[in-house]
């Protein structure tokens, strides 16, 4: 809303469309500024939506190698019923690598369950990857108050796995 005197009201906090706000001052910005922003948000918006969604196909596709896998050397796995089953396969006992060395020998011998964890592991580390482009992207709208937050979220993302013993 404007006074009479066409200045921006103190009492209203928006701020209308095309106008930049400074010190509590407006400014309109021009077309090509306006353009200049639009094309940036654009760009970060699809840098993040191109994140989410490799690191989302990679996972998918890891862990359906993986499933393969496991099924190729274990067929009896498929069986509903029997000695060894699919009720085998997800039971507590089954040994699935709990720690990076565990991932790292059992990625080395081949096995299919290795090749799912790391599947997990790339589901995981995709939204840290997401915090880590906010960080580029802050930097680069050139807003260091939000890239030091962000950075700090990042921070404490990889600091929780290595609290957690990963």
């Amino acid at each position: 809303m404007t006074t009479p005197t066409n200045r921006p009201d103190p009492a209203d906090n928006t701020t209308p469309p095309g106008d930049l706000q400074v010190s509590g001052h407006h400014r309109q910005l021009s077309p090509a500024e306006v353009a200049a922003m639009e094309e940036k948000i654009r760009k970060i918006e699809f840098a993040i939506s191109l994140v989410l969604r490799i690191g989302v196909i990679l996972s998918v596709s890891v862990i359906g190698v993986g499933l393969g896998v496991m099924f190729y050397h274990h067929g009896d796995y498929t069986s509903l019923t029997g000695h060894v089953s699919y009720k085998t396969l997800t039971s507590r006992s089954t040994p699935f690598p709990h720690t990076l060395g565990q991932l790292r020998t059992s990625l080395a011998h081949g096995e299919g369950r290795g090749i799912i964890v790391l599947g997990v592991f790339l589901l995981i580390l995709t939204p840290i990857l997401r915090v880590a482009v906010g960080v580029i992207s802050f930097l680069y709208e050139k807003d260091v108050p939000m890239a030091l937050i962000t950075l700090f979220v990042l921070i404490v993302l990889i600091g929780s796995f290595f609290l957690a013993g990963v």
